[in-house]
């Protein structure tokens, strides 16, 4: 207990000290308990938290095996910094990479260094600051529609709600009013099977495996032809030109579309007729199809079990749940929240931090050297893998004091600015951060605030809520009661 107190009250100066002089001399490490030619597969598929949680006891670089591969696994918040302010050198690729790519294309989340930075400058356009107010509209109107069916009393799978609604906000951004709603419960039923099997494909990477006619296979199979479907049928609608890989997405000039409802400024006609600044090409239908698909698979789940976890924990922690009941009815006075009313959120945005820190939606984040490098004192050759856990580096003691408590007030400025550089990325870092991070945070803020204005969600029993590690970290079935509340509005 003296020890723990001791830690808890360093100040930040000391905390940032330490932290200085572990990167100044990296430790590099290797795992014990590989098998012959399995490895370490057999505890990373069966407890990959605790596997990966576990390994900072080696070092900040530590080498395990995957298979007979060599891996190694980033420990070290300024290790980790290294990596994603270098993309060129530390770039997405090799075998994992390889078998998603024909899955999902060639997106932006899954591209390599060179396609990356075309892709990202036509796509930054959909994801400025100013397109926010629309997209925050669509949220608002479908939050409210779906809490509308809510009922007090109603045992409700909170996760299973939450998987709808970001999904009927993601493909309203996407396409406002192109998809009919059979497509958008086509899409749901779709996403979770495909995720299940780009994960199962990239922890056994096995291609015989995968094309056995098991009746998993084939739910994958069906799934992803049904969900490329939706997408061309959707692209075909907005007019566009030349087959799969051919030509450009849109015609000749800006604004041919024709997006119809807010006048071709969804995501989908901005990505048709985003132009490259620097060559002035643009999307081939095949790179719009891939982006598409890369979007849906990124920007659902991930909000949905990040607001998920959210409610979660809020059902075990009364005083955490008091204070944002308070912040959001003092903030709110009774109505809806909009996109001004976000930077006075505080709190509300420290709790969505901390369950960022705790549950990051990618749990699981990999990278490839370029070229033979340095890192941690240990000589990579190029080709070499690299695996980083938001998991295991968010409950890093030496940088998250008491890493199992869950403090939003970790968040404060002050205290955050003791933090090390790089600690806490659940969205990626550098020049591949998720470029839709600004719209997934707006998405949560509103959705969290907009429930804990109206309704107190309590734990309804069932099985234990644990972490389920696929593509992203998911807490499974979540039942909740139902509680209407009643918003205390400030005394004039």
């Amino acid at each position: 207990m003296t020890q723990q107190t001791g830690r808890t009250g360093r100040t930040g100066r000391a905390r940032r000290a330490e932290w200085t002089r572990r990167v100044e001399r990296p430790r590099a490490g290797t795992a014990p308990g590989a098998l012959p030619l399995l490895g370490h597969a057999i505890p990373l598929a069966r407890a990959p938290l605790d596997f990966l949680t576990s390994m900072a006891r080696h070092g900040e670089l530590v080498e395990i095996r995957l298979g007979a591969r060599p891996a190694h696994v980033v420990c070290g918040h300024g290790v980790a910094h290294e990596v994603f302010r270098d993309a060129r050198t530390y770039d997405k690729g090799g075998p994992l990479f390889d078998k998603v790519r024909p899955i999902i294309g060639n997106g932006l989340a899954s591209s390599p260094w060179e396609d990356h930075q075309r892709q990202r400058r036509l796509l930054q356009q959909a994801f400025q600051p100013d397109r926010m107010p629309g997209y925050a509209a669509v949220m608002g109107e479908e939050i409210d529609a779906v809490l509308r069916r809510w009922r007090p009393g109603r045992i409700l799978d909170v996760g299973a709600a939450l998987y709808e609604l970001t999904t009927r906000i993601t493909v309203r951004a996407m396409f406002r009013g192109r998809v009919e709603d059979d497509a958008v419960a086509e899409l749901r039923r779709c996403l979770p099977v495909i995720t299940r099997g780009v994960f199962t494909r990239t922890i056994l990477p096995v291609d015989a495996l995968h094309r056995l006619p098991t009746p998993a296979n084939r739910r994958f199979d069906r799934a992803l032809a049904r969900l490329r479907r939706v997408i061309d049928r959707t692209i075909a609608g907005y007019g566009t030109t030349g087959g799969p890989g051919q030509g450009t997405a849109g015609g000749p000039g800006k604004g041919t579309t024709g997006a119809g409802e807010g006048g071709g400024e969804d995501l989908m006609s901005l990505l048709i007729d985003a132009e490259d600044e620097e060559t002035g090409g643009r999307m081939s239908r095949r790179e719009v199809h891939d982006q598409v698909m890369t979007l849906l698979l990124g920007g659902v789940e991930t909000t949905a079990n990040l607001v998920a976890w959210t409610f979660h924990v809020l059902g075990g922690e009364a005083g955490v749940e008091a204070r944002l009941h308070a912040e959001v009815d003092e903030v709110l006075c009774g109505r809806p929240p909009g996109l001004a009313d976000l930077p006075e959120l505080e709190y509300t945005r420290r709790v969505l931090t901390e369950v960022l820190r705790q549950y990051p939606p990618f749990w699981l984040l990999n990278r490839i050297t370029t070229r033979e490098v340095e890192l941690a004192g240990r000589r990579l050759p190029a080709g070499s893998t690299l695996v980083i856990s938001p998991y295991a580096l968010g409950r890093d003691p030496a940088v998250f004091p008491d890493p199992d408590r869950f403090d939003p007030d970790r968040w404060l400025p002050a205290r955050a600015a003791s933090l090390p550089r790089g600690a806490g990325f659940p969205f990626g870092g550098g020049a591949r951060r998720c470029i839709g991070d600004r719209f997934g945070m707006t998405e949560a803020l509103l959705v969290l605030a907009t429930v804990a204005a109206r309704w107190r969600l309590r734990p309804a029993g069932g099985s234990p809520v644990r972490p389920t590690p696929m593509i992203t970290l998911s807490p499974g079935p979540l039942r909740m009661l139902l509680e209407e509340r009643q918003a205390r509005t400030p005394r004039a």
